[in-house]
């Protein structure tokens, strides 16, 4: 991929990880249980803001992927309104900054993975389960040793923070891993690489 696309990549996925930052993650019920009483919604637990991390390394590539996060990286840390709960270094403290950082290897290897082979349905849910893998990895090391150092601000337990940061959103981030795989696949197709 040339650098000019590499970077409009990465510049639509840094507006697509700001933008599924504040969208959260809903699942309808099946079309054959709509009704007069209409589409019937459940709340996933999570944003599109994983999802958007995977897709552009599953369509931009893993440069485009890194690049966009990093970016997103910076502008949080530069205390624009960019994370969920705002921005600022005070973020560096935070049990769940860790998850933040995990955009990056996560968006790289997602990317590395997508572009290996033709884009087919399970090498693109292969590279996006690798990549959620990274990212979760990152966040636990983070919360390890934050907590171990006592750098992070919480008072719960190691166990709890795991649970609460990479056990209990994770369904809900298969559901969007799923969803971001068939609409890489699309675009891939679409685009013709």
């Amino acid at each position: 991929m040339t650098a000019p696309n590499q970077i409009m990549w990465a510049f639509i996925g840094l507006l697509l990880t700001i933008g599924g930052t504040f969208l959260d993650a809903y699942i309808t019920t099946s079309p054959l249980n709509w009704d007069d009483s209409g589409v019937q919604t459940f709340f996933l637990g999570v944003t599109y803001q994983i999802g958007a991390v995977l897709l552009i390394g599953c369509v931009g590539g893993k440069n485009a992927g890194a690049i966009s996060q990093i970016a997103y990286l910076l502008l949080g840390l530069t205390w624009l309104p960019v994370f969920s709960q705002g921005g600022g270094v005070d973020y560096l403290r935070q049990p769940y900054f860790g998850y933040v950082l995990g955009f990056i290897p996560g968006a790289w290897l997602c990317g590395l993975l997508a572009f290996k082979t033709q884009p087919k349905i399970e090498s693109l849910a292969f590279s996006c389960f690798f990549g959620l893998a990274a990212v979760h990895l990152t966040g636990l090391s983070y919360l390890i040793f934050g907590h171990t150092f006592n750098w992070v601000n919480s008072q719960l337990p190691l166990l709890q923070l795991a649970l609460k940061y990479s056990l209990y959103p994770l369904p809900g981030q298969l559901v969007v891993v799923c969803a971001v795989t068939v609409v890489a696949y699309g675009l891939r197709h679409l685009m013709f690489y």
